[in-house]
């Protein structure tokens, strides 16, 4: 049995989840840049992670996984239908049902299943397009960096949609249906701006967004003495940070886009600051992860330090970033 949506424009974006949004809001005729689809989901974030599971710390740029799906679709009123199961028969049916009806589907999985992953790290968080399968392969639409479009045997897929750990969901699977009369983006560009700036000044625990960033900033000096192999482990850090789909720089390239993006339709100095202090923070982001590469490479502390400055200085930068946002309503 065959089932191919011709009409699917199969484009990889720098971002897994991202991508496959413009893929489902493209075959629904919205057209969104990337920046905007993150940037309206309130993609941005920080976490400082470390857990008994993690065999070294992990730091992460956005919001958890499928949380800026749900908020980008709130944001513009779509119909979200998320389905989730411990059957791999439902399961597919799930993915193979919307597709029977002419509509592609975005899913969860863990990358590391997936046949045309040539990093095999375990990644529960991941997002792909299904656009089509046939008797022995699945066509998915991924980033850019892994092909845009690709393919996978069924098999592999099976098991990256039902594999359990960190960040996994249960064989996650959804659909996107646009209301006729959609929102103008540019109306919610306030809100989402807004919400973001909040969540990011003042969160719950001390591991998140700018009071994570002054955490990571003390801990990352000591991240010699957390590995026994740290010229493997720090620059495995360093290209989470630069190369996993992101776009580099933890998404601060993308959200420094979303906001030069916003300035064409809203003026206001509270956003021309934002973007200012987001564009220097992008750079130091991408330094940071250099340091961190060659203090693997080196084995010396000293790039560490260093790292953990640079890191001071961007929790003092999106401080006064998310300051100036946060005002953006007034």
């Amino acid at each position: 049995m065959t089932a191919i949506l011709l009409d699917v424009e199969a484009r990889g974006m720098r971002h897994c989840e991202t991508t496959a949004l413009g893929v489902l809001l493209r075959h629904q005729g919205i057209d969104l840049s990337e920046p905007m689809l993150f940037g309206l989901g309130r993609g941005l974030s920080f976490v400082y992670w470390d857990a008994k599971n993690l065999g070294f710390p992990f730091l992460g740029g956005r919001v958890r996984p499928f949380e800026l799906t749900r908020n980008l679709a709130a944001a513009l009123g779509l119909e979200l239908d998320v389905r989730e199961t411990a059957s791999p028969r439902k399961a597919w049916q799930n993915a193979a049902g919307p597709l029977a009806a002419g509509l592609p589907v975005g899913l969860q999985l863990d990358s590391f299943h997936l046949d045309y992953f040539t990093s095999k790290v375990h990644f529960g968080g991941h997002v792909v397009a299904l656009y089509g399968y046939d008797e022995q392969r699945a066509h998915l639409v991924d980033t850019d960096q892994q092909g845009g479009a690709v393919s996978t045997s069924l098999e592999s897929l099976a098991l990256a949609r039902s594999a359990r750990g960190p960040m996994t969901a249960r064989n996650r699977s959804f659909t996107i249906t646009a209301p006729r009369e959609l929102p103008d983006p540019e109306t919610r560009i306030t809100a989402a701006v807004t919400a973001c700036a909040e969540a990011f000044l003042d969160p719950p625990i001390a591991n998140l967004g700018h009071r994570g960033i002054d955490k990571a900033a003390r801990l990352v000096p000591g991240w010699i003495g957390r590995s026994d192999r740290p010229e493997r482990d720090l620059p495995q850090a360093a290209r989470l940070m630069e190369r996993a789909g992101t776009g580099g720089a933890l998404f601060r390239n993308l959200y420094r886009d979303f906001l030069a993006e916003c300035l064409a339709h809203v003026d206001s100095p509270h956003l021309r600051t934002g973007h200012r202090l987001y564009t220097e923070a992008a750079a130091l982001w991408t330094r940071t992860a250099e340091l961190i590469a060659q203090a693997g490479e080196s084995g010396g502390p000293e790039r560490l330090a260093e790292a953990g400055s640079v890191l001071r200085d961007l929790a003092r930068i999106e401080r006064e970033a998310m300051q100036s946002l946060r005002r953006l309503g007034e």
